[in-house]
């Protein structure tokens, strides 16, 4: 089945309201029942992102640049018979996809 690379994107400056230790519940619960359903799908849950640092083989220009990691939330790798059920797996799970953020699917192409 192909893997798809699914990136948290971020979309707003993240001054969004933080959810109550209520809603955080809820929302654990629901991503446990999402996980339990989509757990044949769910090939590498991936985090968050870290430091990181640009390897070349030249210099780093000058300027301040985007850090990926102020664009990307986090990854996850998912398996799916096609982009769009990707795309389900992906839209379904709680917390990733909602006001502020979004879910960028890609196709990880084999050799």
């Amino acid at each position: 089945m192909p893997k798809y690379l699914c990136l948290q994107r971020k979309l707003a400056d993240g001054s969004a309201e933080r959810p109550s230790p209520a809603q955080m519940q809820e929302m654990y619960a629901r991503f446990s029942a999402w996980q339990k359903r989509f757990q044949q799908n769910l090939v590498d849950m991936g985090g968050k992102l870290g430091a990181g640092k640009l390897a070349t083989t030249d210099p780093a220009p000058d300027g301040p640049f985007v850090e990926v990691k102020e664009l990307v939330g986090g990854y996850m790798i998912v398996s799916a018979e096609s982009l769009e059920h990707a795309i389900e797996v992906a839209r379904e799970c709680p917390g990733l996809v909602g006001p502020g953020s979004g879910v960028e699917v890609i196709e990880i192409r084999g050799p």
